[in-house]
């Protein structure tokens, strides 16, 4: 829809991803390409930084609340990771014909201007993304797994009779990566 690819491919794009330092945050920072924002706490700045992010914001500071990059720009497209970032803070922060992919367990005012935008003409929009890989796009993630292009950051291990406290752990929304429960 505005040109860009995950692969880095196509047209330049300024980009935010909230929660970056999560599970699915840090893959879209790694997979970003162009210019990337990101947002995460500040335990976890470098981090974000060392996986490929060209700006890191602490989502406590007033630029990390309102989405605020220091050069200003508004982005193209914002993966939306982190459920409690408002309708209201993503849209004053998309440019014109920007678009906003929601990841998160979307809350009231994200479905509200989902319905909305079906119903109006609005250039800014968002897209709820519920994610299906096919069999092509393993084999692109794998080969860049293999390329050491992308890596899984992982917050913890569990055994599988302690599923419960990783499940808990996974719904605080503060891991850093992936949990990962042996089976």
């Amino acid at each position: 829809m505005i040109g860009t690819k995950f692969d880095g491919t196509g047209k330049g794009a300024n980009k935010l991803i909230t929660a970056a330092s999560g599970g699915v945050g840090s893959y879209a920072v790694q997979l970003g390409g162009h210019h990337v924002t990101a947002t995460c706490g500040a335990r976890n700045v470098d981090l974000v930084r060392s996986l490929g992010a060209d700006e890191v914001l602490d989502y406590k500071t007033p630029e990390g609340q309102n989405l605020k990059n220091s050069s200003g720009k508004k982005y193209d497209y914002i993966i939306n990771c982190a459920p409690a970032v408002p309708w209201k803070t993503l849209k004053s922060s998309l440019s014109n014909e920007g678009l906003v992919m929601e990841v998160a367990q979307p809350n009231f005012s994200i479905l509200m201007a989902f319905i909305w935008g079906i119903f109006t003409f609005s250039k800014k929009k968002i897209k709820i993304i519920v994610v299906s890989l096919g069999k092509n796009d393993l084999q692109f993630l794998a080969e860049l797994m293999r390329e050491g292009k992308l890596k899984t950051v992982i917050d913890s291990n569990y055994p599988f009779d302690r599923a419960q406290e990783a499940w808990a752990k996974s719904a605080e929304g503060h891991a850093t990566g992936k949990i990962i429960v042996e089976m």
